[in-house]
């Protein structure tokens, strides 16, 4: 069983702002190490490069993560419980696209693979990740989709 990593309380972002939020923290988090950048609302965040899928072009995001019972990191697809899978997801999805993907928190770089959670194991990890939390079931109540989980393992440093 992962240690807990309890969010701390925060409103959740309207999906309209989230795009360009996004785009903020990516720069912020390319110019500092600060922790203030890099940890908000008590969950640590990294910063992921892939390329677009349709675009053969660069993509950044900075996504909140979770770690499992070996310390990989987990992100949520949830886009806040929107009806479409967020863009970044389905990014890292298309392995042809995306064979492994730049991440990095603070001052820890590597390559990783990107693995969707299935079956037993996406309940297993759903379930852990959702007692830390809990807005996440909020987010797969408002949605027909079931919000996805990807792994990010670490192939080789940056």
């Amino acid at each position: 069983m992962p240690r807990s990593q309890k969010a701390e309380p925060f409103e959740t972002p309207e999906r309209s702002t989230i795009k360009g939020t996004t785009q903020m923290h990516v720069s912020a988090m390319e110019q500092s190490n600060e922790e203030v950048v890099w940890v908000q609302a008590g969950m640590r965040h990294m910063l992921v490069r892939m390329v677009g899928r349709r675009s053969g072009e660069a993509r950044k995001v900075a996504l909140p993560f979770w770690e499992d019972e070996n310390e990989h990191p987990i992100v949520v697809a949830s886009y806040a419980g929107a009806a479409r899978h967020p863009g970044w997801y389905l990014n890292l999805a298309d392995r042809r696209a995306n064979p492994e993907v730049y991440c990095r928190f603070r001052e820890h770089e590597f390559w990783a693979v990107a693995e969707v959670l299935e079956g037993d194991e996406y309940e297993t990890v759903w379930k852990q990740l959702t007692e830390d939390r809990p807005f996440y079931r909020d987010y797969q109540a408002l949605t027909e989709r079931r919000i996805p989980l990807v792994r990010l393992r670490e192939t080789r440093p940056a």
